[in-house]
């Protein structure tokens, strides 16, 4: 009789969470939760054409955007669809949270693009930068 190997599969052992003490913090785990789902919107012109649709669930803005009316627009637009808007402090941060750079062989961010204005469509797994972000929200 032929022996039936089974073979093995191992589980990767999941990332342990890092404790989130400030808001910065919960936007880059919620937002690197939610480029492992592929649910973040980056740009201008993305972001509102999903904003529109109703299908963003919280918009991240940088303070750092020098353009008054692209600001205006998108507050507009989140008013306008009670969309939740958390403004983020510097673009070039925002974009490296957003995954818009290149990761070095030492795992440090290279060439890193700022964006002003991220959308998230689907958070991922709920975790502990998810409910940090909905208390701050006040959901």
């Amino acid at each position: 009789m032929a022996e039936l190997e089974e073979e093995e599969t191992v589980a990767a052992a999941p990332e342990p969470e890092e404790e989130v003490t400030d808001l910065n913090g919960a936007v880059r785990g919620v937002l690197k939760r939610a480029l492992m789902v592929d649910g973040v919107i980056r740009g201008l012109h993305e972001v509102a054409k999903h904003v529109e649709a109703c299908k963003a669930q919280v918009v991240f803005l940088a303070e750092s955007c020098n353009e008054a009316t692209y600001k205006k627009l998108i507050q507009g637009l989140c008013i306008e669809k009670n969309v939740p808007v958390v403004d983020v402090p510097d673009n070039k941060s925002l974009g490296e949270w957003a995954g818009l750079c290149k990761i070095d062989k030492d795992g440090l961010p290279r060439k890193v693009v700022g964006t002003s204005c991220v959308a998230v469509v689907d958070f991922g797994e709920e975790g502990e930068a998810y409910n940090y972000l909905m208390k701050h929200l006040g959901k």
